[in-house]
């Protein structure tokens, strides 16, 4: 069985299309899948939309990404998991070839990342770069991830002590189990972060990473990014 796994908070504008991405391939492929919507703490629509769509949810209360994950994983009956942000559309082809990857012998991977809709010039100048460097170095973003269950468990799963780059820590633990592949056919996600937020407050982000190293990843202060009250984003939709 594969095991579509979703982190959510607060996701009610975009998770309707993630889950009706994901049913749509779930339908074209042979054999059983599920999905599950890990619901962390939202005050919207979150839960509700993730059942209208058939999802299993599991309610948590982290506030923290990789916990969240975790939580899924944990939920999950399957021997494959996929992790998908609840602002993620994925489609038939890049899921086939995660399946056909696993099929050969790789024990995890994640593919190349495209933002939806317009992007500042920071963005713009900084995200191709980003994107190359994740690709050369074989690390997954985290907005699509897909491992065995076996592999996963053998790692411990994400490693909840870290609050950001927790998919990064996990590409590093699972290439000591196997191949870790990074596919070239693209995932959509959306660019909502990088229209709301300045090149100032990315270049200060940057420089909290650096500065902090490890230990600023391990607390919530500072990431903002993540865990800062959601700005809006003129961009309807990934």
């Amino acid at each position: 069985m594969i095991s579509f796994i979703v982190p959510a908070y607060n996701e009610e504008r975009l998770l309707g299309a993630t889950l009706q991405a994901i049913n749509a391939v779930a339908l074209s492929l042979d054999g059983p899948s599920e999905v599950i919507v890990v619901d962390d703490g939202s005050t919207d629509r979150t839960a509700d939309i993730g059942r209208e769509h058939g999802a299993q949810v599991v309610a948590v209360a982290h506030r923290q990404i990789a916990a969240t994950r975790n939580a899924g994983a944990r939920a999950a009956r399957g021997d494959v998991f996929i992790f998908v942000d609840a602002d993620t559309l994925v489609h038939e082809t890049l899921v086939v070839l995660a399946l056909q990857a696993l099929r050969e012998g790789a024990v995890g991977g994640g593919a190349v990342v495209r933002f939806d809709g317009a992007m500042p010039l920071h963005a713009r100048v900084t995200v191709p770069l980003v994107v190359k460097l994740l690709q050369v170095c074989r690390l997954a973003a985290g907005c699509f991830v897909f491992c065995t269950r076996s592999a996963f468990e053998a790692v411990g799963g994400f490693d909840e002590t870290y609050f950001a780059a927790e998919e990064l820590k996990l590409s590093q633990a699972l290439k000591q189990q196997g191949t870790f592949v990074i596919l070239r056919e693209p995932v959509l996600s959306s660019g909502r972060k990088l229209r709301t937020h300045s090149a100032l407050e990315m270049w200060a982000l940057l420089g909290h990473l650096l500065r902090g190293g490890l230990g600023a990843v391990r607390q919530r202060k500072g990431l903002d990014l993540w865990y800062a009250q959601r700005r809006e984003d003129p961009h309807k939709g990934v």
